[in-house]
């Protein structure tokens, strides 16, 4: 109907988008589900699943986009002004409310799909933008070129997000979490003489796992214990961990693992 590559690649984009996004809200209602005994800590991580799948095809689109936009650049072709704007009218309004939506969520899931609808809102935008200048001058290669920036634009960012999401795959500690500054914590316990075997993992991206090995003076009370134990919940707390592990030794040899 316009001929315009910019909005045929948001077309592509969007049916790419719809796909994973009704995948990824399937399993973000699966993954509330609780624990079983197959899968003690639940199922958080199908969130993550999801997060992984969205930005593999974003990043398919953007790369089927490329491979169309080049070649209008060198050859352009005369596009629908009018239409264009319509359709970014259209764009803009869907795009942006179901971007609203999503954007109060905290899994990493939910973020790649607010990142997912952002990208297409701005670029709707610069569409309506380039709409506008069609309609006085004829620079139908303002057309493909747009269509170029959005893409590596959104190349850039959804990269940037496959890098935090594989993180989270290989459990690597948080981004925001400082490890040694969680030892020193940890270590500054009262009646705690050190700590080894601290792990700090992420479920999806919100929700996260801590698990500790202290040692404690030998002469510590059962009372004691418990304000150790209540301690290291608090500190646990401001991590955002969901699932805390604390295994306290009165030395070293007593570690099993």
């Amino acid at each position: 109907m316009t001929n315009s590559l910019a909005i045929t690649s948001d077309a592509l984009h969007d049916l790419g988008d719809s796909l994973s996004l009704g995948m990824a809200w399937g399993l973000e209602q699966y993954s509330e589900k609780g624990a079983t005994r197959q899968f003690t800590y639940g199922y958080r991580r199908l969130s993550l699943l999801a997060a992984l799948i969205n930005t593999i095809v974003l990043i398919a689109g953007s790369l089927i986009i490329l491979s169309y936009a080049i070649p209008r650049v060198i050859n352009p072709e005369q596009t629908n002004a009018t239409g264009i704007l319509l359709f970014a009218i259209v764009g803009i309004g869907v795009n942006g409310y179901a971007a609203l939506r999503v954007s109060k969520g905290r899994s990493m899931n939910e973020k790649v799909i607010t990142w997912h609808l952002l990208e297409d809102v701005i670029g709707w935008v610069a569409i309506l933008i380039v709409g506008i200048v069609l309609l006085v001058k004829d620079l139908y290669i303002l057309d493909p070129i747009l269509s170029i920036i959005i893409t590596l634009y959104v190349l850039y960012n959804v990269l940037i997000n496959l890098k935090k999401t594989l993180l989270l795959f290989l459990q690597g500690v948080p981004s925001d979490i400082d490890m040694d500054k969680v030892e020193l914590a940890l270590q500054s316990i009262d009646k705690v003489i050190s700590s080894h075997h601290t792990h700090i993992w992420s479920l999806d991206g919100s929700d996260n796992v801590l698990t500790t090995h202290l040692i404690v003076e030998p002469t510590i009370s059962r009372d004691e214990i418990k304000t150790v134990k209540s301690e290291v919940r608090s500190i646990a707390q401001n991590l955002s961990v969901k699932h805390a592990t604390v295994d306290l030794e009165f030395d070293e040899d007593s570690c099993i693992i």
